[in-house]
């Protein structure tokens, strides 16, 4: 099975895997059924059917599409490690921010799994489940201040706070070993991930109260929920 959906590769040191071609075609399809999922999953009010729609499912798509796109235009490194990148994480808040945690989550999920395709090396399915799949889908945690007052940027920081938590137990867990001499591993790991992560969560927070930004994701909030 090693050989078959992942191989050796070295590339973090002894033990790391890389995904084969089998492999990296399988976390596709789980991305599809995911982000098909998610457009089914919309959640109305009270105990209403769940419908799909193209649109919930398109603009699912284009958001993971925008994130991965934002997430390659690094601003600035940071002296850890780790970058600041142009918005990606808002597009994912904004799809749970508009249909909710259950479609949000779906999406933040995919979303992680794409990041994970980009570069499929990782040590053991624990780890990866934790830097991606669970981490990035912590950002659809946003979607359960979706009627909140301020509902966004409120979403967007339980959003991100849940990312750094999954990111620094992967951190403490299986990259403690990093950790310089006398530190203590969480120290580095939480250290590390609030390095880029809140310097691009403010940037971010101060980009979406502009008043035209605002008034102009309300805009597209409209055409995104209309029937």
């Amino acid at each position: 099975m090693n050989n078959f959906f992942a191989t050796p590769e070295g590339a973090w040191g002894d033990g790391s895997v890389h995904l084969t071609t089998t492999g990296i075609l399988l976390v596709v399809a789980v991305i599809v059924i995911l982000l098909i999922a998610a457009a089914v999953m919309r959640q109305r009010r009270a105990v209403r059917k769940t419908v799909l729609t193209t649109k919930q499912l398109v603009y699912s798509a284009a958001a993971v599409a925008l994130a991965v796109v934002c997430s390659m235009i690094k601003l600035f490194e940071m002296p850890m490690g780790g970058s600041v990148t142009l918005l990606s994480m808002l597009f994912i808040v904004l799809i749970a921010y508009w249909y909710g945690p259950y479609v949000g989550i779906m999406t933040a999920v995919a979303y992680g799994l794409v990041q994970f395709v980009m570069e499929p090396i990782f040590y053991t399915i624990p780890q990866m489940l934790l830097d991606y799949p669970l981490a990035f889908g912590a950002l659809g945690l946003a979607g359960f201040f979706h009627k909140k007052k301020w509902g966004l940027q409120t979403g967007y920081i339980v959003g991100v706070i849940g990312r750094f938590v999954f990111a620094t137990i992967s951190g403490v867990v299986f990259f403690g070993a990093f950790a310089p001499e006398g530190m203590h591993p969480l120290v580095y790991s939480a250290g590390y991930q609030a390095s880029y992560l809140i310097p691009e969560a403010v940037v971010t927070l101060i980009i979406i109260c502009i008043p035209p930004v605002t008034k102009a994701l309300a805009h597209v909030k409209q055409q995104a929920v209309e029937n």
